[in-house]
């Protein structure tokens, strides 16, 4: 036996010991931990339309099939092996693919269709809207930052936004002040990441505030190379193949508007310190603005609408530190052309929207989403807080976020930018 050979075999040997490893010690899935009484089927975009898939072993084995082939070409598509290489690269693929079928079989999951009744209208809305993001994704015409990276390129900590329930195959990818503490409490319920008293939380309204941010309480695609090394890459496609991807949106200018309000305008210490004294300092003329926010109103010095519009188009705010996730560009924190999302909702429509995902979800019967607050930003308010800003920075303004009202389908405030 030549010494290639043998090395050949010492390779297939540690890998044969590496699939072991991962079946034993995959860390998120245990073998007392049978999630059979709260299994819910999770539908795919194809049958967001189509409910009435026959539900026979068939359909599961030739998913069972449809996943080796998915797994075989993320795999062989990330990197070009030498004919020497190729028994190795089988035995990774062989290694993805019995991790993930242990997962999905501690996890009880039903690849099995249910019988759901589909609202057409809100239907043809999701298909609306899912067409405008491609369309937009793929015209060639209109570009911004981003836009063409592929997701292999995205670096870990750009995908911190997207929770992962591995329990029931969702992703959420969360947009703050697009009701995203309420969605938040939803995964937390349905991953059962937060216990209480010693059991897990069944009702979102239980779970605290403070606790809900927490990011200890989501398991998110940023956390993926800590727990699988250089496997997560591959293993985040093979979810975002498999599981139920959804997102919320929201007018972007009163999205704006609405971080504005909730962390300049109530006292909150942790951004007064890290942005309101910078934007008192660079454009209010405090050369030394009080310590603290409470020191801060108590003198009633707060910034303004117009110094938070100045920080925006600042060139040296980003060179600095990039955009805080109140006010980053959606598509910044959640990379809609590179991720296929099934369902996008609309804070307009909140109530509407989340009573028909947790349906399509089959997911009405355990929970129901939070009522939503009454003081929510209004879009008539945009006038009225826009009345101050100069038109020319209106206009930079909109440039800036122009791909986040393009991508979802919000018109262009010609009432904000031609007056």
């Amino acid at each position: 036996m030549n010494k290639s050979k043998f090395f050949q075999i010492l390779v297939i040997m540690g890998s044969i010991f590496m699939i072991l490893l991962i079946i034993l010690y995959w860390d998120d899935v245990g073998a007392a931990h049978y999630y059979l009484h709260t299994t819910v089927s999770k539908p795919q975009s194809s049958r967001l339309l189509n409910s009435h898939t026959p539900t026979n072993q068939k359909l599961y084995e030739s998913k069972e099939v449809e996943m080796i082939k998915q797994i075989i070409g993320l795999l062989s598509t990330h990197k070009s092996y030498s004919s020497e290489d190729s028994e190795k690269q089988n035995l990774q693929e062989l290694n993805g693919l019995i991790s993930i079928n242990h997962e999905e079989t501690a996890r009880g999951y039903d690849w099995t269709t249910h019988s759901t009744h589909i609202n057409l209208d809100l239907a043809k809305v999701q298909a609306e809207r899912r067409r405008v993001l491609q369309d937009v994704c793929t015209n060639s015409s209109f570009q911004f930052l981003g836009k063409k990276r592929l997701f292999d390129d995205i670096p870990n900590k750009e995908l911190d936004h997207l929770i992962v329930d591995d329990r029931h195959g969702i992703i959420y990818c969360y947009v703050p002040k697009v009701a995203c503490t309420n969605w938040k409490r939803i995964m937390i319920v349905l991953s059962e990441s937060l216990l209480n008293q010693g059991a897990p939380y069944q009702d979102p309204l239980d779970i605290p505030r403070d606790q809900v941010h927490n990011s200890s309480a989501h398991f998110t695609f940023n956390k993926f190379w800590r727990r699988y090394g250089k496997f997560s890459k591959h293993l985040m496609k093979i979810k975002l193949k498999k599981y139920t991807k959804f997102i919320f949106v929201r007018d972007p200018f009163v999205r704006l508007i609405s971080a504005f309000r909730s962390k300049f305008e109530l006292e909150n210490d942790d951004f007064y310190r890290r942005f309101a004294v910078v934007m008192l300092k660079l454009y209010s003329n405090f050369t030394e603005p009080p310590e603290s926010v409470s020191e801060a109103f108590a003198s009633g010095i707060k910034p303004t609408f117009l110094n938070f519009v100045q920080y925006l188009l600042d060139p040296r705010t980003e060179k600095n530190v990039p955009f805080n996730e109140h006010w980053r560009q959606v598509h910044r924190l959640c990379h809609p052309c590179q991720i296929n999302y099934d369902f996008i909702g609309k804070l307009e429509s909140l109530d509407e929207d989340a009573e028909y995902l947790l349906r399509l979800l089959d997911m009405e019967k355990i929970l129901h989403f939070p009522p939503s607050y009454r003081n929510r930003t209004a879009s008539s308010w945009e006038m009225d807080w826009f009345a101050d800003i100069p038109l020319e920075w209106r206009k930079k303004l909109y440039r800036l976020y122009e791909a986040d009202f393009t991508l979802f389908g919000y018109p262009k405030p010609e009432h904000l930018l031609n007056n």
